[in-house]
């Protein structure tokens, strides 16, 4: 099936700040080429990790058989329930640098953050870095969605509890993240000046 079924979709998107158990990514597209002013859907779905295989290296075995043409300009788009790992976040930067027509939006439910290295906060600033948006998720994305990935049988999406609250929490974190490091050795230095 081309849809989600609507528990996958809930468990695994769920934006929880200690998602435990939830050891998948799934990952939602939409591929557009844009023309000028206007833009052409070319394809939509959804992959989860396979064996052996981040879900984020398989899309992009996927878009490069595509055979994209140099002279177009192509956006994609993810929906992510996890954000890339740090060697995810450098196989997608390579691409990205490798395919400058082609442009990335990713929104995520939740951040990764792997025990052992903790090195995924370099691999997002590297992805950005190389022109990636990178973004959490909102109750508008997740509404989004629903009506386009999820087997939702015209049900209405309902947000859960906290949905608001951690994706707030979630976009501070990233946007600290993300802050150029000069910025935030400024901020520590401002932060000791006042005593704090």
């Amino acid at each position: 099936s081309l849809l989600m079924k609507r528990k996958l979709f809930l468990y695994n998107f769920k934006n929880l700040r200690w998602a435990r158990g939830r050891r998948e990514t799934y990952l939602c597209y939409v591929v557009k080429r844009r023309d000028s002013a206007t833009s052409c859907s070319l394809d939509f779905g959804y992959l989860r990790n396979q064996m052996g295989c981040h879900v984020e290296v398989l899309f992009l075995r996927y878009i490069a058989a595509w055979d994209l043409d140099p002279g177009r300009c192509y956006r994609i788009t993810w929906f992510t329930s996890w954000s890339p790992c740090y060697d995810c976040a450098q196989h997608v930067a390579n691409f990205l640098r490798s395919y400058p027509n082609l442009s990335l939006r990713i929104f995520t439910a939740r951040l990764y953050f792997c025990e052992d290295r903790k090195a995924e906060p370099e691999g997002l600033r590297r992805l950005h870095k190389a022109g990636a948006q990178i973004a959490i998720m909102t109750f508008k994305d997740f509404f989004y969605c629903w009506n386009t990935f999820v087997e939702n049988r015209e049900q209405t999406f309902k947000g859960w509890e906290g949905l608001h609250e951690n994706s707030v929490h979630l976009t501070r974190k990233l946007r600290r993240i993300l802050l150029p490091l000069y910025e935030v050795d400024d901020l520590r230095d401002a932060f000791k000046t006042l005593g704090l």
